[in-house]
């Protein structure tokens, strides 16, 4: 069977609301070969898998498996085609046993009772074919290492009847040692016929592992081709916009551009020194006072958790933030960064940064009740509706009121809110996570006139985004993460798709040769 082609897609598109992500994607991905699927943030990859895998309906296109249409209807009617899916993100129960997660939807019972022994026995049988005999099958999910979690997670897709196995970033928690064992498994697949498809940022796996990549960019398929005739570089060529494309585009010129002014100054207005926390690795960077420093890098470089590390959501293990002249400090609890005068406006909004269920007043005063409205047990109520009003104005938040709840907002009216927030307390520097992501295109203006005007205050502005045009249009500088480490800053007139898309892989691939 090896090199027949077993899954068929064709003219697969998927749109969501008038914003199209996957765009007339055909692909063969065939019986007994690893297709490693790449492409940089936002590329489309992972949505082609859902909709491979019944998570997601195409809005157009249609797929054939083996000699039949094929159109899942979920996660569970993919399965039972044969089609398994390793996400990225754990989708394991902590609270339940080794055994019971990797066996949750088929448990083994009799008259509606469990069959403990049988449970365990078939759960050990699974582990040790994995090569992870030193995992107890009664051992709690949740005291097991994300590494290690990650691997039970893969051992349960590899023990379901596969005919179709698509991983997604499946090392990224993985040690060298786990790696080489999940290829070696990934191989037996493939001698045994199975189509496995292969998410991956790791160009140097890739290479190692893959028989076939296909490079998707902007939700297009840009091309298909055998692993062994194409190098590192001319798969980041592509994923950006090709050598020819990439000269075009150079945005370095944009500096001479009416549309963005630069209000950095040279006294320094955020100062990061050898800050170490979890993945993040010994990071140092100054920010000056108004500037727009932007952060690039794949997913899982590090970005969000060193956002994280600054603002003491995470406590670092080492090294010290400042702001300004200030003393340099390492913060314990988010309330010490704001104190200090933080800002953050994180990436998952609905989660982290409102109360939906609280009115749009409520939330815009949250951060500033203590130290701007209330006096010994008293809310100045007046000042408090006063100021939000003018905030929202400002932003042109679209609301019934001020008591809307914001949970029946739009996202881009929610993530107006999540930065009235910080607004309203008043901060020195600001740290922006994702800003734009779910948001419409005039609230993405909104917000790049918001930076616009922080910058012109003399505000200190962090702004990670998966967007690179974003950052082009709104920062002074970027600087790339990879492997939890920042490698190298471009400057304006430095801003290059294709160079910055190099600095993000090329640390990712030595991290990988040293392990």
């Amino acid at each position: 069977m090896s090199g027949a082609t077993f899954l068929s897609v064709e003219g697969l598109t998927k749109c969501y609301g008038n914003v199209p992500v996957l765009r007339d994607v055909s692909i063969e991905f065939a019986a007994g070969q690893i297709h490693a699927l790449l492409g940089a943030n936002g590329a489309g990859k992972s949505t082609l898998c859902k909709i491979i895998s019944g998570l997601t309906p195409a809005s157009d296109g249609c797929m054939t498996l083996g000699d039949t249409s094929y159109q899942p209807a979920s996660k569970q009617d993919a399965e039972a085609h044969g089609v398994q899916i390793v996400h990225q993100e754990l989708n394991l129960i902590e609270t339940l046993s080794v055994a019971e997660n990797l066996r949750l939807t088929r448990l083994p019972h009799q008259w509606g009772v469990l069959r403990v022994a049988e449970l365990h026995r078939d759960a050990r049988t699974i582990l040790d074919r994995f090569g992870l005999n030193d995992v107890d099958t009664k051992t709690l999910v949740g005291d097991l290492g994300v590494g290690k979690q990650q691997m039970l997670e893969i051992a349960a897709a590899l023990a379901r009847d596969a005919r179709v196995l698509i991983l997604d970033e499946p090392t990224a928690a993985l040690s060298g040692t786990e790696s080489e064992e999940l290829f070696r498994h990934l191989r037996g697949l493939r001698d045994q016929g199975v189509a496995n498809i292969y998410i991956s940022h790791r160009l140097e796996e890739v290479q190692q592992l893959s028989d076939r990549i296909s490079v998707l960019r902007d939700g297009r398929l840009v091309t298909t081709t055998p692993t062994i005739e194409v190098d590192r570089e001319k798969m980041v060529a592509w994923m950006s916009s090709g050598a020819q494309e990439a000269d075009e585009k150079k945005l370095g010129q944009s500096n001479d551009s009416p549309i963005f002014n630069s209000h950095r100054t040279e006294q320094t207005g955020l100062r990061v020194q050898n800050l170490s926390c979890g993945m993040v690795r010994d990071v140092s960077l100054n920010v000056r006072r108004g500037e727009r420093l932007g952060i690039a890098g794949l997913v899982g470089a590090g970005r969000t958790e060193f956002l994280r590390a600054v603002f003491g959501a995470d406590v670092a293990e080492s090294g010290t933030v400042a702001i300004g002249d200030s003393p340099a400090r390492r913060f314990r609890h988010p309330s010490e960064a704001v104190s200090a005068g933080f800002a953050m406006v994180t990436e998952d909004r609905k989660q982290n940064g409102l109360l939906l269920s609280q009115s749009i007043l409520a939330n815009t005063s949250l951060a500033a009740l203590a130290t701007k409205y209330s006096s010994r047990g008293w809310i100045d109520q007046t000042r408090e509706k006063q100021d939000a009003m003018q905030i929202h104005r400002s932003l042109e938040t679209r609301s019934q009121s001020l008591s809307q709840t914001v949970g029946t907002l739009s996202g881009g009216n929610q993530q107006k809110v999540a930065v009235a927030k910080w607004l309203t307390r008043g901060a020195d520097v600001f740290l922006f996570d994702e800003p734009s992501r779910g948001i419409d295109v005039a609230a993405r203006s909104k917000m790049y006139e918001l930076f616009e005007r922080l910058a012109e205050e003399g505000k200190t502005i962090v702004i990670v985004s998966s967007d690179l045009e974003e950052l082009f249009e709104t920062c002074d500088a970027i600087a790339v993460m990879s492997s939890g480490r920042l490698v190298q800053t471009f400057q304006r007139s430095e801003f290059d798709e294709e160079a910055i898309l190099q600095a993000s892989f090329g640390q990712r691939s030595k991290a990988e040769a040293a392990q």
